[in-house]
């Protein structure tokens, strides 16, 4: 199966309760064999009306820092941890997450992404099994089975609270340097599944 017949699979996704007020499941967009992987919280207002992740203010964001590492949004993949809007733009909860689980999984399987980005709090506890806090995190490397993964605050954070813009705009420089690494190493041997890679 491959991405397109997964989002097929689940465009009707009854696994939480979240798909009963969902205008479309918002599954992920880009480049299927990017090396550069990013997961955010939940799809808000306009990537529920359009069905693609990160189209609204913090997608455009999103865009200006991938340019300032000359990238674009066709070489890398974005997704969430979730794949339905929570209502009135809320957090996620546990057992959403948890439902979506299995749909992160299969991406980072089929891509086999060499860095990971964990876009706020929601996605960097889920990513690293964590209970420590994005502001702790941010721009930092870790490593696991191969796979770099770098929290970074989320850019709609950015966008309500400035002063974090600044820190964003370091990490992806950050980014950038992480990336040049990997280039010049050999890609993971990866043929176990995600769970048993102790990946969240």
């Amino acid at each position: 199966m491959d991405l397109q017949e997964m989002f097929e699979s689940m465009k009707d996704c009854d696994c939480c309760e979240l798909s009963k007020s969902r205008t479309r499941v918002v599954f992920g967009c880009g480049n299927p064999e990017a090396e550069i992987f990013f997961v955010g919280e939940a799809p808000g207002f306009h990537e529920d009306k359009q069905g693609e992740p990160f189209v609204g203010p913090a997608g455009q964001l999103l865009d200006q820092l991938l340019n300032s590492i000359s990238l674009r949004r066709k070489d890398v993949y974005i997704t969430n941890t979730v794949k339905c809007r929570p209502p009135g733009n809320r957090d996620p909860q546990p057992e959403e997450i948890a439902a979506c689980r299995q749909y992160l999984r299969f991406q980072i399987e089929h891509i086999k992404p060499r860095l990971i980005c964990a876009l706020g709090n929601h996605a960097t506890k889920t990513l690293l099994a964590t209970s420590t806090g994005i502001t702790a995190l941010h721009g930092k490397k870790f490593t696991r089975d191969g796979v770099v993964y770098v929290p970074l605050y989320h850019p709609a954070a950015a966008l309500h609270k400035p002063p974090l813009k600044s820190d964003l705009i370091a990490d992806f420089e950050k980014l950038s340097a992480y990336l040049s690494e990997i280039a010049k190493t050999d890609p993971p041997q990866r043929e176990r599944a995600p769970e048993q890679l102790g990946l969240f």
